[in-house]
């Protein structure tokens, strides 16, 4: 896959333009975090329920990305970036109805067309990420796209504070009455507007843009797109990696939108800006993955040691007490931090485990597919299906473990097991 020839100009405006979609798609995904424990207490949901918040956001991916992948060849990425955040922006704004009635079903609803806008973005954006420049350069890219993304993630949910939670702060681990949940929900609609608004408003940009299109692969392949997911799924490297990102995006989404709502279940106060804390850490994961890859470490080398810091960090959430207060003492406190749980910051580190796996596994999943490019970045995109099936099963195993919510961290454990195997075998096999 080649830019036209007649469209070669700059890379600086293209990725500009496509930084800024990286970030929507941050601050869009990572609100989750947030809203999660604001739909708890406002619905007053179980783990269980409030965890379908998250699945039903993700779980658009597993029936979106192939279709998504054949409308961009259909009608190319610039125009498949546009047509995602349009259905983003009708998603924001079935939050307003959502909100107004107070009826759960029409969240998940909004959640599962914010999931679906989102799925068709990410097709179109992460490979033209790739292929827009040298392909020895794209880790770097995507790793410098993966910052922006994790910073919208760090602004989310301070934004999400300030302009809803901060007036609520005195009603967390109190019995709400109708009048409290009315007021908290009607909090919502004003900022979901804006959202939607602005993203309708970048879809026009986008779809005036300068973007060079990137050149379609051989329309054949609309005819035989069975014979290419299977041919893409003969390549064990592309196979592990996408069950490899199906685990990452799993720990991911445990570790950045669970922690408000184990936090709440903690009585702490600021539950709604907890994700920016996990999201921090990834960003400083991300950069010392820009300057220490591959220059000091190789991207396996670093993908392995990422997965051995998920499984120790993921024994001490389970285990750990949450009295205990030494590590905010030592690194928060000095510096006029908040007081918080050992256990609650270790999910936060949890981000530096998690920085560095997506653009590692991207590179080495698509290595030698060549024209089967874009049906494996639709099935590794797939991956993100994790993050519907990773919160459900720590949802599940937080209503029967005797540890509740903190042991449902356990979940977490076989995921990083298996980010281990693809960084020490997996990616270095070519075929079955």
């Amino acid at each position: 896959m080649t830019l036209n020839s007649d469209k070669k100009r700059s890379s600086v405006i293209p990725m500009t333009i496509v930084a800024v979609l990286f970030f929507v798609l941050g601050f869009a995904t990572w609100l989750n975090g947030s809203l999660m424990p604001y739909l708890k207490q406002i619905l007053q949901l179980s783990p269980l329920q409030a965890s379908l918040i998250l699945f039903s956001f993700y779980i658009a991916v597993t029936f979106t990305a192939l279709p998504s992948a054949w409308l961009i060849r259909k009608v190319g990425y610039k125009n498949g970036m546009a047509l995602g955040m349009g259905v983003m922006m009708i998603a924001g704004l079935l939050f307003i109805p959502a909100a107004k009635t107070q009826v759960f079903a029409l969240f998940l609803f909004a959640q599962l067309v914010m999931g679906a806008g989102q799925t068709l973005l990410q097709t179109a954006v992460n490979p033209y990420v790739v292929r827009i420049g040298p392909e020895e350069s794209a880790a770097a890219r995507v790793s410098v796209m993966g910052i922006l993304n994790k910073g919208a993630g760090v602004i989310a949910p301070m934004v999400f504070t300030a302009l809803i939670l901060d007036s609520f702060k005195d009603r967390v681990g109190t019995e709400l009455t109708q009048v409290q949940i009315d007021e908290m929900a009607n909090g919502l609609v004003i900022p979901y507007m804006g959202m939607a608004l602005f993203i309708g408003l970048l879809a026009l940009v986008v779809k005036k843009s300068p973007l060079p299109e990137l050149a379609k692969e051989d329309d054949a392949s609309d005819a035989n797109s069975k014979g290419h997911i299977k041919e893409a799924l003969s390549h064990p490297n592309l196979a592990f990696g996408v069950a490899a990102l199906f685990f990452y995006v799993a720990v991911e989404v445990i570790a950045g939108d669970t922690i408000g709502t184990f936090a709440l279940s903690l009585g702490v106060e600021s539950y709604g800006v907890m994700t920016s804390y996990t999201m921090i850490c990834m960003v400083l994961g991300y950069t010392l993955g820009i300057l220490t890859i591959p220059r000091f470490i190789s991207q396996p080398k670093a993908l392995m040691i990422s997965a051995i810091l998920g499984v120790l960090l993921t024994l001490g959430i389970v285990f750990g007490d949450n009295e205990s207060y030494a590590i905010a003492n030592a690194v928060l406190v000095p510096l006029g931090g908040a007081q918080l749980p050992d256990t609650l910051l270790m999910i936060a580190f949890l981000g530096l485990a998690n920085a560095i796996v997506w653009p590692a596994v991207w590179p080495l999943a698509l290595s030698g597919m060549g024209k089967l490019t874009s049906t494996g970045s639709a099935l590794l995109v797939m991956g993100i299906a994790g993050g519907a099936f990773g919160p459900l099963f720590w949802g599940l195993t937080s209503s029967v473990s005797s540890l509740g919510q903190q042991g449902g961290y356990m979940v977490m454990l076989p995921c990083y097991l298996f980010i281990l195997f693809y960084a020490v075998k997996g990616y270095k096999m070519k075929s079955w």
